[in-house]
């Protein structure tokens, strides 16, 4: 232990340490997927921060592992941005400087119980406070959200319906932040051996608690996922290809077909064909088929990402614009300064226009369904948005076909599954080249994923769900109550700051100065 003292001494070796221990969670996430490290691995980076030598390097120790923790979520992004790859991961990382300060006062030295007790509610209060800034859309939004690791758990996905993937980032960084304590501070052990006790026995207590949606009726609807399609008319051979896929579902009895994220590469009304395609194909397997339209609108300036719903008459007049758009990808921020990102990389040279709302599409039978696009699957509230405003199924049509061969494809499906534990509502992730996923009210799969190298249609039957859960009606209140904890502590710490200094001993009075003036001698 003294030698790694001495070896973290030098302050580029601590940085490099704070960046490799600020990596580590992304392990618990697609594509390996160890969901339990989750609850671990913020350890290593916790006990680098509490033995920080001062409150400056605690903070670099926080901005350096956030820098580890974006650079490792993103590290995907680097063939196509390069160098602003690291430029984003540094800027996104800076959000934990403040953190890796959190956790130097709470758990620096020899904490005593009152400050380890503290640390458990403060130091995920904290954590989560930085997960709300940086899921601002403009900041990239709340892809690789830590508790967003524990998609394919059922209790915790139970957990999800009740305070959304903010309740489960909480509890992950307090169970961590207890095992910290559990290694490095012998005489804190009890605080949070009771601390873990507390928490297991409060989620039971929500988990056993939290209400869910009745099951009822079921409903059949087929994903249309062409596959790579590259080179010269893409567009058109990429139609072609959904189109054959999609005649095979004839007689399927289906109630509705999916296509993925920019599926169709021209507006409709500048194609009459194309939609009289579509309408032929709605007529032959008996189901309406949402299709997303990626072209400029003939009835508007600008291009669009639009989810399109097709009836047998053609175009039936339901539409969603997309709102919430990929920065970089689908627009640079602040063009004027970040223009030259279109030079580094593969950033959008035209920034795409902005849907105005949400829509719910009835989808016939008395069917309703809630669209979204691309990586507005990561917002835990637009989705919940949705289900308020009736929505039976959520859907989210994608395409990570840039990032074919990497970790993104499978981090986006698992989005889902998170996505649907929280409204309770039955969530599909249609994409052009996969992963392509179903999952039911729980968050559990359904049927297998279409993965990236399937081209193929497969049809789900979906179970539909009545009723609401309590993160549908209360909102993001984790995040909230978090701010208000950290709200308290700062209060708390004022206060107890201000006692100190007047409960302080006062320095003695200076001595009376004599007639001659200080230290003056006789006679001089």
């Amino acid at each position: 232990m003294k030698t790694l003292d001495r070896w973290l001494t030098s302050p580029w070796r601590r940085s490099a340490a704070a960046a490799v221990a600020g990596a580590l969670p992304v392990l618990a996430f697609p594509g390996p997927a160890l969901w339990w490290w989750a609850w671990l691995a913020l350890v290593p980076w916790l006990l680098l921060a509490r033995t920080a030598p001062t409150w400056t390097r605690a903070a670099y120790d926080g901005w350096c592992g956030g820098f580890g923790f974006m650079l490792a979520m993103h590290h995907w992004l680097l063939p196509n941005l390069h160098v602003f790859t690291f430029v984003i991961a540094a800027l996104l990382g800076a959000l934990w400087a403040p953190w890796g300060w959190l956790v130097r006062r709470l758990l620096g030295g020899a904490p005593s119980a009152r400050r380890v007790a503290a640390s458990l509610v403060v130091l995920p209060s904290g954590w989560l406070a930085v997960e709300l800034i940086r899921s601002w859309e403009g900041l990239g939004g709340p892809w690789g959200v830590l508790g967003a690791s524990q998609w394919q758990v059922a209790p915790t996905l139970r957990l999800a319906s009740v305070g959304g993937v903010w309740l489960l980032s909480f509890l992950v960084v307090a169970v961590n932040v207890a095992v910290a304590v559990l290694v490095a501070v012998r005489r804190a052990r009890v605080p949070a051996l009771a601390g873990l006790v507390a928490t297991a026995a409060a989620t039971s207590a929500a988990w056993l608690w939290s209400p869910r949606p009745d099951a009822g009726e079921r409903v059949a609807i087929a994903v249309v996922q062409p596959g790579i399609v590259a080179g010269r008319d893409s567009a058109d051979r990429r139609f072609d290809r959904e189109e054959e896929l999609t005649r095979r579902l004839a007689d399927r009895d289906l109630d509705l077909i999916v296509w993925g994220e920019s599926s169709v590469g021209f507006d409709l009304d500048d194609r009459p064909d194309l939609a009289r395609r579509l309408a032929a194909l709605s007529r032959e397997t008996g189901a309406d088929i949402l299709v997303n339209v990626d072209a400029r609108r003939s009835d508007k300036p600008g291009i669009y990402k639009s989810s399109v719903l097709v009836g047998p008459d053609g175009p039936t007049g339901e539409r969603y614009d997309k709102m919430r758009l990929v920065p970089f990808g689908e627009y640079v921020p602040a063009r004027s300064l970040l223009g030259w990102a279109t030079s580094v990389g593969e950033a959008a040279g035209e920034d795409r226009r902005r849907g105005s709302e949400q829509v719910v599409m009835d989808a016939g039978d008395g069917l309703r369904i809630g669209p979204m696009v691309c990586f507005e699957s990561a917002f835990p509230d637009m989705s919940r948005r949705l289900a308020a405003d009736g929505a039976e199924v959520l859907l989210a049509q994608s395409s990570t076909s840039t990032f074919q061969h990497t970790w993104a494809p499978e981090q986006h499906a698992s989005l889902a599954a998170l996505r649907a534990a929280e409204t309770g509502r039955p969530m599909v992730h249609a994409t052009l080249t996969g992963v392509s996923a179903v999952y039911d009210a729980n968050g559990a799969r359904i049927g297998a994923w279409l993965g990236t190298d399937a081209s193929a249609s497969r049809v789900y039957e979906v179970p539909l769900t009545h009723g609401s859960t309590p993160y549908v009606r209360y909102g993001d209140w984790a995040p909230h109550a978090a701010l208000l904890i950290l709200a308290a502590w700062a209060a708390a710490e004022g206060a107890r700051a201000v006692r100190l200094r007047r409960s302080a001993p006062r320095p003695p009075a200076p001595p009376a100065r004599t007639a001659h003036g200080s230290g003056a001698r006789p006679g001089h």
